[in-house]
Formats: C-alpha cells, sequence, structure tokens
C-alpha cells in the first residue's frame, strides 16, 4: 500500500508540491486514524447503551432531557 500524499501550496509563489509522506508522518497519521477509530467506537457505544436505557425507562430523548432540565 502506498502511503498517502502530502500537498504543500507555496501561496507566495503559487508553486504546489505532492510527495509522500515520510515515515514519522505515516505513523502520526495511522496513529491519529488509530484514535479517531476508537474515540468513535466510544461515542457509538454511549449512543447505544443511552438508547437501551430510555427504552428501559419507557421515555423518548426528548422526555429525559425534560426531566434532566
Amino acid at each position: 500500500m502506498s502511503k498517502p500524499t502530502i500537498r504543500i501550496h507555496d501561496t507566495e509563489t503559487d508553486k504546489v508540491i505532492d510527495r509522500e509522506m515520510t515515515v514519522v508522518e505515516f505513523a502520526a497519521y495511522e496513529a491519529d486514524q488509530a484514535t479517531h477509530l476508537a474515540k468513535q467506537a466510544e461515542a457509538e457505544a454511549k449512543a447505544t447503551a443511552k438508547a437501551a436505557l430510555l427504552t428501559q425507562l419507557g421515555i423518548t430523548a426528548e422526555q429525559a432531557k425534560l426531566l434532566l432540565s
């Protein structure tokens, strides 16, 4: 698999340079992607748990907001 490309645009000279990420940049990119996926999975798990709790209580999200306000 090839590494993602980085685009550098020098606005003073209007030159555009496209290059592959370095090993260090690619490692940071992969770490950022893994962190993003973990946060996304955590948010989905929280949303699922919240929906299950609301169903168990027999109320809607709007009703829960009213109760908590």
